[in-house]
């Protein structure tokens, strides 16, 4: 068999076992529910609300790439866009609370049109890729780092990946490409031992029989365990703004990173230019500045997934039966998985 041929067999095999996998979660939901024609009728009713907020693009249709525009209808399709489950970038990242650009819950829930129901919309990449620390070994100028990387699905199942691995500090940019046929394997990145402290780590992992499911995750080698909160990073229409936490912020410079390569970015003021790259992978953007004179290294993803907005059903009690619909989506040129839940008050 061609080797084009055996791509495409497994590219179509994993989209069927994905599709299968959302319906029978979505099944084993709804099954109880269905006894009746009454249940049947909110099933389907639910059913064509989530598909609403995926198909239709809203109203104004282009309301995403306005930061002070909230729509008057919600909806998260690309406007022009002939493919069906094709989500604006825009849109979805204005769905992240840590973008200032974000909606609230109100403000979705009133453009739904919806009063009866509340939701949760969640979008990630297809699988996770996941990074451990298993050793380290220092020289004399450079510290040799050893991570385990496994590629995975929320169910445990591995995902043979092609993975391609950036470190980047101020004065530094090492680029390394790592096979990982079997959904694990581990690889050695070197810092100059000067750069600990404000290098940061992006792994991209592709999935190999389909370039467009792309997943990635960011490692940094501070010496604090949890993300700084120096800048706030907003990703909208091609632009990113950073709003300073505190009067002492200096920014030094900005980076977007992609699977494809790496690009310093061009400033005006506080608002920077993102390439439109033609890569299925979020576009990484780090920022290097300074606190006073504590360095700090920020970043967020465009689109700014993964995200999760809405109620958290699982410590609600004030609704009945919550129905949740799975669908692969695209944004950009990349495919994601998007779970929308809805629920009613109980009667």
């Amino acid at each position: 068999m061609p080797a084009i041929s055996i791509d495409t067999f497994f590219a179509c095999s994993l989209m069927v076992l994905l599709v299968l996998s959302a319906m029978t979660v979505t099944a084993k939901i709804l099954q109880p529910l269905i006894s009746t024609s009454t249940n049947v009728e909110a099933a389907q009713r639910l059913s064509e609300v989530a598909r609403r907020m995926l198909l239709y693009a809203g109203k104004p249709a282009d309301w995403g790439r306005d930061e002070l525009m909230v729509p008057e209808e919600f909806g998260l399709a690309e406007v022009g866009e002939a493919s069906p489950y094709a989500l604006d970038i825009d849109k979805v990242s204005r769905l992240n609370s840590k973008n200032i650009y974000g909606l609230s819950y109100a403000q979705i829930f009133t453009g739904l049109k919806t009063p009866d129901l509340s939701f949760r919309i969640e979008i990630k990449p297809v699988f996770d890729v996941r990074l451990k620390l298993t050793a380290t070994s220092e020289g004399s100028d450079e510290t040799t780092y050893t991570f385990e990387a496994a590629t995975e699905r929320d169910d445990g199942i591995q995902v043979p990946t092609v993975l391609r691995a950036y470190v980047l500090a101020e004065s530094l940019q090492r680029a390394y490409e790592i096979q990982n046929k079997d959904g694990k394997t581990s690889f050695n990145v070197t810092i100059p031992r000067s750069l600990e402290n404000r290098a940061i780590l992006v792994v991209f992992a592709k999935f190999t029989y389909n370039s467009r499911i792309v997943s990635y995750t960011v490692y940094s080698f501070a010496q604090s365990s949890e993300k700084s909160a120096f800048v706030r990073l907003s990703p909208l229409n091609h632009t990113l703004t950073l709003t300073p936490t505190s009067a002492n912020i200096v920014l030094e410079n900005v980076y977007a990173i992609a699977h494809n390569g790496v690009w310093r970015l061009t400033q005006n003021g506080n608002v920077f230019s993102i390439p439109a790259l033609v890569d299925p992978c979020p576009t990484v953007l780090v920022v290097f500045g300074l606190n006073a004179t504590q360095p700090f290294v920020e970043w967020a993803a465009y689109p700014q997934v993964p995200l999760q907005v809405g109620v958290d059903f699982a410590n609600l009690l004030s609704l009945s039966d919550v129905y949740a619909y799975t669908q692969l989506v695209s944004i950009g040129f990349g495919i994601y998985k998007c779970t929308i839940l809805l629920g009613g008050p109980k009667t």
